[in-house]
This record gives C-alpha cells, sequence and structure tokens, in this order.
C-alpha cells in the first residue's frame, strides 16, 4: 500500500511537471484565442439577422472555444442597450414578397436587464386591405382590432396583413418569424412568453400558423375566429393542414353568441372537438357578444392569467408533428421530419386523428380538411435519455439533442414503432451548438448535437 501510494506521489508530481510545461507552452496561444472568441460573441450577439449571425458561428467554431464554455455564454446571451425606441414604433421589414408594415408598443419603462413577456397580435379585416399600408391605431373594435388590447405590461407586436399576402400564407409565416427575431435582436424577450392571438381575420389566420409553426410560440390565443374558416376554397390555402398539430400548444378562446360570422352555435361543436381530442382549451363563450371585443375589460384578466400559466416549454418531452413533402424539413422544437414516404400497404392511420370530426351529427367521422398528398407524422415521448416514437410515413427524421433535456455523458436510445433505430452516445459540437443558435436566437433552446435516423 505504502509503495503504491508513493509511486502515485511520483506520478502525480510527474504530471504536474507535464502540465507546468504545457502551461508554459500553450498558455500564450490559448490567450491569443480567447479573444477571437471575445470578439466572435459581439459579433453574433450584435447580428441583425440569422444569416449575419450563421456567419459569426462560424467566426466562433474556428475560434476553439469549448464547448461547455460556448454554451454557457449563449445560456447568458447579449448586453441589451437602454437606447432603443419606447412607445409605439412604426417599422417596416422588406423581402421579395413585398413590404410588411409592422408596429410594435414597447413600455416606455422597459428594462433593458428584464425579460419581457410578448404578444404578437394578428389584426381582422384582411381581405378588406389591398395593400400593404400601415395599419391604424383603430383601438378595440370589431373586425380590424386595429390596435392592441392592453393588459399585463409587455411588448406587443402588431403585424400587417392584406388579401394578397393573408395570415393564412406561407409569407406570412416568414413574415412573423423574421419580426419576432429582429424584435429579439433588439429587446429582452422571455423567449418562452411569446403568444400569438388574433382577432376576426387573425384569429383564423392563427389557427393556420398553430398547425404549421409551433416553436416560437407558449400559447395561442384565437378571439372571434373560426378553425373551419381554414376550410373555405375561395382562400386558396397554400398548404395542407393537420388539426393534430393543435395537441402540441393550450388554446385560449373567445366566442360571441351574437355574432354573425362566427356564432358560439356553429363554432363550439368545433372547440368541443379539440379539447375532446386532447388538445388544452380554455374556452369562453359570450353569449351577448357580437363581432367585436367589447367583453374585453371583463376577459383581459382571465386572457393575461391564461399566458402567465402556461409558458413554453422549449424541450417538450412529448411532440407530435404532420407534414407533407412540400414544406420539408419541418420541425417541431426538437424534432425535424426530413423525409416523407409515399404511403405503402400496411400503413395504419395514427390515433387521435383529429382531422376526423369527432362531433356527434352528419359530420361525425368526415375529415375536417382535404387530403391530396400523403404525409408523414411522427409521436415522440422522451424519458431521460430514452425516446420512443411511432410513426407513419416519414422515412428520416432528425432529433436536436440539448443538454438541459438528455445526459449527453450517456448512451440514447431511440426506439420507432417498437423497434430500436438508435443507441449510443452523440458528441456535443460546437458548430450544431452555433449553428442552431443563430437560427432560433432563443437562449433556452441550445442543442449540442443532430441525431439523424433513417427509418426503414
Amino acid at each position: 500500500m505504502i509503495g503504491r501510494v508513493a509511486r502515485a506521489g511520483v506520478s502525480l508530481a510527474a504530471s504536474l511537471a507535464c502540465l507546468s510545461v504545457w502551461v508554459i507552452q500553450v498558455g500564450p496561444a490559448r490567450a491569443a484565442a480567447l479573444p477571437s472568441a471575445d470578439a466572435a460573441f459581439q459579433r453574433f450577439f450584435d447580428a441583425r439577422n440569422p444569416s449575419d449571425a450563421a456567419k459569426a458561428a462560424r467566426d466562433l467554431v474556428s475560434s476553439g472555444i469549448p464547448f461547455a464554455d460556448a454554451l454557457a455564454r449563449l445560456k447568458r446571451g447579449g448586453t441589451y442597450s437602454a437606447d432603443v425606441k419606447r412607445g409605439t414604433v412604426h417599422l417596416q421589414r422588406r423581402s421579395v414578397a413585398g413590404d410588411f408594415f409592422y408596429e410594435l408598443v414597447v413600455p416606455e419603462r422597459y428594462d433593458p436587464a428584464r425579460r419581457y413577456q410578448v404578444r404578437v397580435q394578428l389584426h381582422g379585416g384582411v381581405m378588406m386591405r389591398e395593400t400593404s399600408e400601415p395599419r391604424g391605431r383603430g383601438g378595440r373594435g370589431g373586425r380590424g382590432g386595429g390596435g392592441p388590447l392592453e393588459g399585463a405590461e409587455q411588448i406587443y407586436v402588431l403585424p400587417s396583413a392584406w388579401r394578397d399576402a393573408p395570415w393564412w400564407g406561407r409569407a406570412q409565416l416568414e413574415n412573423l418569424d423574421a419580426i419576432l427575431d429582429a424584435v429579439k435582436r433588439t429587446y429582452n424577450v422571455d423567449e418562452n412568453r411569446v403568444v400569438l392571438s388574433g382577432v376576426s381575420d387573425g384569429a383564423t389566420g392563427l389557427y393556420y400558423a398553430a398547425m404549421r409553426d409551433t416553436t416560437p410560440y407558449a400559447s395561442f390565443l384565437p378571439l372571434n375566429g373560426f378553425l373551419m374558416v381554414l376550410a373555405n376554397d375561395q382562400l386558396a390555402i397554400d398548404a395542407e393542414l393537420f388539426p393534430t398539430n393543435l395537441l402540441n400548444k393550450p388554446f385560449f378562446i373567445v366566442n360571441g353568441g351574437q355574432d354573425p360570422l362566427y356564432p358560439i352555435r356553429n363554432v363550439q361543436p368545433f372547440v368541443d372537438h379539440l379539447r375532446d381530442s386532447g388538445v388544452v382549451v380554455d374556452y369562453h363563450p359570450r353569449p351577448e357578444a357580437g363581432h367585436n371585443t367589447a367583453w374585453w375589460p371583463e376577459m383581459k384578466e382571465p386572457f393575461e392569467a391564461f399566458v402567465r400559466e402556461h409558458p413554453r416549454d422549449p424541450l417538450p418531452a412529448t411532440l407530435t408533428w404532420e407534414t407533407t413533402d412540400r414544406d420539408l424539413p419541418s420541425r417541431a422544437h426538437w424534432l425535424v421530419i426530413d423525409r416523407v414516404r409515399p404511403a405503402i400497404a400496411g400503413d395504419t392511420m395514427m390515433k387521435p386523428d383529429l382531422n376526423e370530426f369527432s362531433g356527434s351529427g352528419p359530420n361525425h367521422g368526415k375529415e375536417l380538411f382535404p387530403r391530396a398528398r400523403p404525409s408523414g407524422r411522427v409521436d415522440l415521448t422522451r424519458r431521460g435519455n430514452r425516446v420512443e416514437m411511432r410513426t407513419r410515413g416519414v422515412s428520416e427524421v432528425t432529433l436536436l439533442i440539448s443538454p438541459d433535456a438528455f445526459d449527453v455523458s450517456q448512451p440514447i436510445m431511440v426506439s420507432a414503432n417498437g423497434r430500436s433505430v438508435f443507441e449510443g452516445r452523440v458528441e456535443a459540437s460546437v458548430a450544431t451548438l452555433v449553428k442552431w443558435a443563430a437560427r432560433d436566437n432563443d437562449r433556452t433552446m441550445l442543442f449540442a448535437a443532430e441525431l439523424h435516423i433513417s427509418l426503414k
């Protein structure tokens, strides 16, 4: 025992001597590398958009910064300036699809050291707007919902839509993502308290967004809208819609009994269908209300309480997502569907399928939205380092592995339809970390590795 300890002491002394030599030899080189990382991080946090952030991300990878250090700095984020506009801010975003005007309403007492809740509110009367002119501050109103429904202290985002760029289109999905990214690069936003609300056409368009782009939002709050307007052929919806995707987030819904467009009697069977199928729904029918928001003074506190009580889980343990081959890759948080295969014999519909109306009467069992193309669907559950998937019509997926959800020092096990499709460790990568950080601009949703899985 004494000899073993002595030998260990000699070995330790030798190691320390070697370590001293190492520090002397490479210390200056490492010290020279750190300012490079600092400069790259500054460029990363100062980036105006995801493209600029991706360029800075390449410099971060080249700097040789250790993964743990990069992760800690991304979680901490950059420093926000106090020298920003407050009150009502009129802005414009240009894209190949046209000029998109929008407004921000920022608290006068905005504090850059505090993370702020954000409400994105979509207006109504879309088809009555022929151009992209800036929206007016109409206050509470019937179809337009011009100004914000003022509630808790937060940042309001008020984008614009018009006949040629309605809420229910790809151009507006891209627009909302770009606006939200710009807001997060200027103001200190609580990424897990961003909600999407809308009035009338805005509420209807909100359902489109919820079925197509769930990741950024904590909850959806449609007011005086109706899911089934999206089934109207005259709208010429540019994508197939999957109501099952609504299972991922909670809904706060208000409709009026005297509403000539979407009265309670027409809307409630479909609200009941969503709720009975597993969607978290807080429904507030207002029998006396018309197609306006005169009820807001009474509903403001329940609305804001719902928002407070339903923050986003950036890395949910359960997800369900369905898409077609026209929308690939298609993503819900840490699940990405990369490839959808044609239907084959033996494929069975996965349940629940919210496209199949569960209500009573002549519509029982009928499809809410028609199907023209094959689709692929993944339902997954994460328990520790084990992921169980049920799939249909999907041949390739990517799982984004976050160190906040997985122990990346241990093996990860993935099964699909009861069959093991992966078992092993993944390597934490700075390149992967900054790639997704540049895209998402989200301090709470960071990924160490991409796990690509082929399903046969």
